[in-house]
Protein backbone atom coordinates (compact mmCIF):
# COMPACT_ATOMS: atom_id res chain seq x y z
CA UNK A 1 0.00 0.00 0.00
CA UNK A 2 2.98 2.59 0.74
CA UNK A 3 4.50 2.18 -2.33
CA UNK A 4 1.39 2.50 -4.04
CA UNK A 5 0.83 5.68 -2.79
CA UNK A 6 4.61 6.65 -3.22
CA UNK A 7 3.92 6.47 -6.82
CA UNK A 8 0.74 8.02 -6.57
CA UNK A 9 2.62 10.78 -4.91
CA UNK A 10 4.90 11.04 -7.96
CA UNK A 11 2.51 10.61 -10.57
CA UNK A 12 0.62 13.55 -9.18
CA UNK A 13 3.74 15.52 -8.24
CA UNK A 14 5.46 15.22 -11.07
CA UNK A 15 2.30 16.02 -13.57
CA UNK A 16 1.77 19.62 -11.58
CA UNK A 17 5.53 19.95 -11.61
CA UNK A 18 5.73 19.92 -15.06
CA UNK A 19 2.67 21.67 -16.17
CA UNK A 20 4.40 24.91 -13.67
CA UNK A 21 7.80 24.31 -15.12
CA UNK A 22 6.87 24.34 -18.73
CA UNK A 23 3.80 27.03 -19.17
CA UNK A 24 6.65 29.60 -17.38
CA UNK A 25 8.80 28.08 -19.88
CA UNK A 26 6.59 29.30 -22.72
CA UNK A 27 5.15 32.06 -21.00
CA UNK A 28 8.66 33.61 -20.90
CA UNK A 29 9.03 33.23 -24.37
CA UNK A 30 6.01 34.55 -25.84
CA UNK A 31 6.16 37.57 -23.47
CA UNK A 32 9.93 38.71 -24.49
CA UNK A 33 9.07 38.44 -27.87
CA UNK A 34 5.84 40.97 -27.26
CA UNK A 35 7.73 43.03 -25.54
CA UNK A 36 10.66 43.40 -28.99
CA UNK A 37 7.45 44.36 -30.99
CA UNK A 38 6.17 40.91 -32.09
CA UNK A 39 2.23 40.58 -31.62
CA UNK A 40 1.99 37.06 -32.63
CA UNK A 41 2.55 35.30 -29.65
CA UNK A 42 -0.71 37.68 -28.87
CA UNK A 43 -2.43 36.43 -31.80
CA UNK A 44 -1.95 32.67 -31.16
CA UNK A 45 -3.12 33.08 -27.44
CA UNK A 46 0.69 32.22 -26.37
CA UNK A 47 1.19 34.96 -23.82
CA UNK A 48 -1.23 33.40 -21.73
CA UNK A 49 -0.11 31.28 -18.09
CA UNK A 50 -3.02 28.62 -19.15
CA UNK A 51 -0.83 25.55 -18.94
CA UNK A 52 -3.40 23.80 -21.87
CA UNK A 53 -2.35 26.86 -24.52
CA UNK A 54 1.46 25.34 -23.97
CA UNK A 55 1.23 21.87 -23.55
CA UNK A 56 2.66 19.25 -26.41
CA UNK A 57 1.57 15.87 -25.54
CA UNK A 58 4.63 14.17 -26.35
CA UNK A 59 6.91 16.51 -24.57
CA UNK A 60 4.62 16.92 -21.52
CA UNK A 61 4.54 12.24 -21.40
CA UNK A 62 8.51 12.28 -21.75
CA UNK A 63 9.03 15.36 -19.33
CA UNK A 64 6.38 13.74 -17.00
CA UNK A 65 8.12 10.05 -17.23
CA UNK A 66 11.63 11.08 -17.89
CA UNK A 67 12.11 14.39 -16.26
CA UNK A 68 13.16 15.96 -19.83
CA UNK A 69 10.80 17.07 -22.38
CA UNK A 70 9.22 20.08 -24.29
CA UNK A 71 5.80 22.36 -24.84
CA UNK A 72 4.55 23.55 -28.04
CA UNK A 73 7.20 26.04 -29.45
CA UNK A 74 5.60 29.64 -29.72
CA UNK A 75 4.78 31.08 -33.06
CA UNK A 76 7.35 34.35 -33.95
CA UNK A 77 7.64 36.62 -36.50
CA UNK A 78 11.45 37.72 -36.41
CA UNK A 79 10.38 40.09 -38.97
CA UNK A 80 8.39 41.72 -36.62
CA UNK A 81 11.17 42.62 -33.72
CA UNK A 82 12.24 46.11 -33.73
CA UNK A 83 15.82 44.88 -33.39
CA UNK A 84 15.89 41.42 -35.54
CA UNK A 85 18.68 39.79 -33.96
CA UNK A 86 18.47 40.65 -30.50
CA UNK A 87 14.75 40.24 -30.34
CA UNK A 88 15.50 36.69 -31.62
CA UNK A 89 18.34 36.09 -29.63
CA UNK A 90 16.48 37.46 -25.83
CA UNK A 91 13.32 35.71 -27.11
CA UNK A 92 15.63 32.55 -27.57
CA UNK A 93 16.93 32.48 -23.96
CA UNK A 94 13.66 33.89 -22.03
CA UNK A 95 12.49 30.34 -21.12
CA UNK A 96 16.18 29.19 -19.95
CA UNK A 97 16.59 32.12 -17.95
CA UNK A 98 13.17 31.90 -16.47
CA UNK A 99 13.88 28.34 -15.96
CA UNK A 100 16.73 29.30 -14.02
CA UNK A 101 15.35 31.83 -11.92
CA UNK A 102 12.40 29.96 -10.94
CA UNK A 103 14.76 27.51 -9.96
CA UNK A 104 16.53 29.71 -7.56
CA UNK A 105 12.95 30.36 -6.01
CA UNK A 106 12.05 26.88 -5.86
CA UNK A 107 15.26 25.60 -3.97
CA UNK A 108 13.75 27.28 -0.87
CA UNK A 109 10.37 25.96 -1.19
CA UNK A 110 11.46 22.49 -1.66
CA UNK A 111 13.45 23.15 2.20
CA UNK A 112 10.79 24.84 3.95
CA UNK A 113 8.33 21.61 2.85
CA UNK A 114 11.00 18.95 4.10
CA UNK A 115 10.84 20.55 7.56
CA UNK A 116 7.00 20.13 7.50
CA UNK A 117 5.95 17.45 10.09
CA UNK A 118 4.80 13.97 8.77
CA UNK A 119 2.34 13.18 6.96
CA UNK A 120 0.97 12.48 3.39
CA UNK A 121 0.61 16.48 2.93
CA UNK A 122 4.08 16.91 3.45
CA UNK A 123 5.20 14.39 1.45
CA UNK A 124 3.43 16.24 -1.58
CA UNK A 125 4.63 19.14 -0.71
CA UNK A 126 8.42 17.47 -0.65
CA UNK A 127 7.51 16.04 -3.91
CA UNK A 128 5.89 18.53 -5.64
CA UNK A 129 8.15 21.41 -4.77
CA UNK A 130 11.42 19.15 -4.96
CA UNK A 131 10.54 18.21 -9.21
CA UNK A 132 9.63 22.02 -9.49
CA UNK A 133 13.42 23.03 -8.63
CA UNK A 134 14.84 19.40 -10.40
CA UNK A 135 12.74 20.15 -13.87
CA UNK A 136 13.46 23.66 -13.55
CA UNK A 137 17.29 23.37 -13.88
CA UNK A 138 16.68 20.29 -16.04
CA UNK A 139 14.46 21.88 -18.37
CA UNK A 140 17.27 24.95 -18.29
CA UNK A 141 20.30 22.36 -19.51
CA UNK A 142 18.27 20.17 -21.86
CA UNK A 143 16.89 23.46 -23.44
CA UNK A 144 20.30 24.69 -24.28
CA UNK A 145 21.14 21.32 -26.84
CA UNK A 146 21.74 23.11 -30.03
CA UNK A 147 19.05 21.08 -31.91
CA UNK A 148 15.76 21.73 -33.19
CA UNK A 149 13.33 22.20 -31.99
CA UNK A 150 15.16 23.38 -28.94
CA UNK A 151 16.15 27.18 -27.49
CA UNK A 152 19.99 26.22 -28.26
CA UNK A 153 18.76 26.19 -31.44
CA UNK A 154 17.25 29.12 -32.02
CA UNK A 155 20.27 31.02 -30.14
CA UNK A 156 22.27 29.50 -33.09
CA UNK A 157 20.19 30.93 -35.62
CA UNK A 158 20.42 34.34 -34.15
CA UNK A 159 23.89 34.73 -33.39
CA UNK A 160 24.72 32.76 -37.03
CA UNK A 161 24.64 34.76 -40.34
CA UNK A 162 25.88 31.95 -42.59
CA UNK A 163 23.17 29.21 -43.50
CA UNK A 164 25.86 26.94 -44.69
CA UNK A 165 25.61 22.74 -45.59
CA UNK A 166 25.90 22.06 -41.60
CA UNK A 167 23.63 24.30 -40.85
CA UNK A 168 21.05 23.63 -43.15
CA UNK A 169 21.57 19.78 -42.74
CA UNK A 170 21.28 20.00 -38.74
CA UNK A 171 17.84 22.42 -39.34
CA UNK A 172 16.20 19.60 -41.31
CA UNK A 173 17.45 16.52 -39.22
CA UNK A 174 18.13 18.11 -36.09
CA UNK A 175 14.86 17.30 -34.50
CA UNK A 176 15.42 13.44 -35.91
CA UNK A 177 18.83 13.25 -34.07
CA UNK A 178 16.82 14.27 -30.93
CA UNK A 179 14.55 11.58 -30.86
CA UNK A 180 17.34 9.45 -31.52
CA UNK A 181 19.43 10.77 -28.12
CA UNK A 182 16.21 10.52 -26.01
CA UNK A 183 15.51 6.53 -27.21
CA UNK A 184 19.13 5.86 -26.59
CA UNK A 185 19.00 7.39 -23.20
CA UNK A 186 15.92 5.71 -22.29
CA UNK A 187 17.44 2.08 -23.25
CA UNK A 188 20.76 3.11 -21.57
CA UNK A 189 18.92 4.00 -18.53
CA UNK A 190 16.77 0.34 -18.67
CA UNK A 191 20.38 -1.70 -19.15
CA UNK A 192 22.13 0.09 -16.14
CA UNK A 193 18.52 -0.40 -14.04
CA UNK A 194 18.89 -3.87 -14.34
CA UNK A 195 22.25 -4.63 -14.76
CA UNK A 196 24.13 -2.51 -12.62
CA UNK A 197 27.80 -2.34 -11.26
CA UNK A 198 30.40 -2.02 -13.12
CA UNK A 199 28.20 -1.89 -16.70
CA UNK A 200 25.94 0.86 -15.49
CA UNK A 201 29.23 3.04 -15.82
CA UNK A 202 29.51 1.98 -19.41
CA UNK A 203 26.15 2.37 -20.49
CA UNK A 204 25.96 5.94 -18.89
CA UNK A 205 29.13 6.84 -21.16
CA UNK A 206 27.28 5.62 -24.37
CA UNK A 207 24.65 7.82 -23.45
CA UNK A 208 25.20 11.51 -24.23
CA UNK A 209 22.09 12.40 -22.54
CA UNK A 210 22.26 10.52 -19.35
CA UNK A 211 26.30 12.05 -19.33
CA UNK A 212 24.43 15.91 -19.58
CA UNK A 213 21.63 14.98 -16.80
CA UNK A 214 24.28 13.16 -14.78
CA UNK A 215 27.20 16.22 -14.44
CA UNK A 216 25.92 19.02 -15.90
CA UNK A 217 22.61 19.60 -14.46
CA UNK A 218 24.28 18.89 -11.14
CA UNK A 219 26.77 21.46 -11.93
CA UNK A 220 24.78 24.19 -13.20
CA UNK A 221 21.94 23.73 -9.91
CA UNK A 222 25.18 23.97 -7.51
CA UNK A 223 25.29 27.76 -7.35
CA UNK A 224 21.50 28.20 -6.14
CA UNK A 225 22.24 24.53 -3.83
CA UNK A 226 25.05 26.90 -2.38
CA UNK A 227 23.19 30.13 -2.21
CA UNK A 228 20.40 28.55 -0.14
CA UNK A 229 22.61 26.46 1.96
CA UNK A 230 24.22 29.93 3.11
CA UNK A 231 20.42 30.49 4.46
CA UNK A 232 19.04 27.13 5.39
Amino acid sequence: MQGFLDYAFYLIASFFAVAVVLTLHEFAHAFVAYKCGDLTPKIYGRLSLNPLKHFDILGLCLFAVAGFGWAKPVPINPNNFRHYRSGLALTALAGVVCNYLTAFLFYPLFLLAGMLPGGWGAQLAADFTGYLYAYSVTFFVFNLIPLPPLDGWRVVEAVNRRRGRAFRWIQRNGYYILIALIALHFVMTLLRRYLGGAAADVFLYCDPLGMLFEYVVWYVGWPIRALWGLVF
